[in-house]
């Protein structure tokens, strides 16, 4: 029977596209799997990250200058894997704070050394995810950082891995947050020649004046997220129709996540595709959102990475929906990770590492508008 060691070296001879080679390369380092020591074990070091806002970001229910995080390295022979948590205040319940991300992270170190088979993902991760409830930013950064490191064993990207086309890849929107119209307008006219596609944060009383704002500077497609701010069905329909009639071409989460049957009712109703975002975020809760939204929005940090996203995008495309791979505030490790994904979705909003100042990695890129990813192994990074 062919050792675990051959068959890897086989599938990294593969995806380096040499039956010939006896290894492969990993960033600008050769890495022969078969000069693994028995026994090597995983080890991983963790560190509270703070990301800095180039600009105060606002949406419907706050305002905010930085964002928590852990950055994450997972060490195995001579690779590293990098990954990381980001917990934004206004979602601290569900993805954990910096105390209970580096609690748990603790926890998790004590799994992974006793694997010493990086390439047992689906066993570590469901390992890892039976450490507590919630905490889902920690178990996304420890997912990011496995698929980073067995992706640098096999020699080949994610998106190489899963079968996809980088060329696919879409546009990502960037987001402009909720602010007086002078501000508005300037930022407006900072990204309009950068991007294809905006995404504007609505969901307060100003909302009209915010699109009539952009919609005198660019005529761009916009996506609109209302971030649960619409409480009326009425309303929320009579805004999409507003909407519609002014170039958006997507509503994400128009109405509180409590309001499921509103929710139906508008996007039944809706001339542009309704997507989830606050109602979905782990595997078990797509199907449930059938007929309820057109799509969902898949995020690594709600989902815990990047092996439930990838079920995700599955199971939602068996079900005829459509899908969009979204973000938090990151780096570009996190939203490389997320880019892996993005030949496969109807809308990207990956523009997480381009609102910060203090980004740690140089990966996925934004070029004429449109996701650009390398041909890097694993999740595409370097660190700077």
């Amino acid at each position: 029977m062919q050792s675990r060691k051959q068959f890897l070296k086989n599938m990294a001879c593969i995806a380096a596209g040499s039956a010939l080679a006896v290894g492969c390369k990993s960033g600008n380092q050769l890495f022969n799997i078969n000069t693994i020591p028995a026994g090597t074990k995983m080890r991983l070091e963790f560190f509270p990250y703070d990301l800095q806002l180039r600009h105060t970001f606002t949406v419907a229910t706050s305002s905010r200058t930085t964002t928590q995080g852990v950055q994450v390295e997972i060490h195995y022979d001579t690779l590293t894997g990098y990954g990381e948590a980001s917990m934004p205040p206004y979602l601290q319940k569900e993805l954990g704070t910096v105390e209970s991300v580096m609690e748990f992270l603790g926890k998790a170190a004590k799994v992974l050394e006793r694997y010493d088979d990086p390439t047992r993902l689906e066993d570590i991760l469901a390992e890892i995810d039976t450490l507590s409830e919630g905490n889902a930013a920690a178990k996304a950064a420890i997912d990011i950082a496995l698929h980073d490191l067995v992706g640098k064993m096999l020699g080949a990207p994610w998106y190489k891995i899963w079968g996809f086309d980088k060329s696919k890849a879409p546009s990502t929107t960037f987001t402009i947050g909720i602010d007086t119209p002078d501000v508005v307008r300037a930022k407006t006219e900072e990204c309009a020649a950068k991007f294809n596609i905006l995404k504007v944060k609505l969901g307060r009383e100003n909302d009209k004046e915010m699109i009539e704002t952009i919609r005198s500077v660019t005529n761009l497609p916009i996506a609109i997220d209302a971030n649960q701010g619409w409480k009326d069905k009425h309303y929320a329909l009579d805004m999409i129709h507003w909407l519609n009639e002014r170039g958006i071409v997507m509503i994400e989460q128009p109405m509180p996540k409590t309001q499921i049957d509103d929710t139906a009712w508008v996007s039944e109703r809706s001339p542009l595709p309704v997507f989830a975002d606050e109602s979905i975020q782990r595997l078990s809760d797509v199907a449930s959102l059938k007929g309820i939204f057109t799509g969902i929005n898949i995020k690594l940090m709600k989902c815990t990475g990047m092996r439930e996203a990838w079920k995700m995008l599955n199971l939602a495309r068996a079900l005829d929906m459509k899908v969009m791979i979204g973000c938090m505030t990151e780096t570009s490790c996190a939203c490389s990770a997320a880019a892996q994904l993005s030949p496969a979705v109807d809308f990207a909003d990956l523009d997480g590492n381009l609102l910060i100042s203090n980004d740690r990695f140089k990966g996925m890129e934004v070029v004429d508008g449109k996701i650009t990813l390398s041909d890097l192994p694993g999740i595409g990074v370097v660190k700077l």
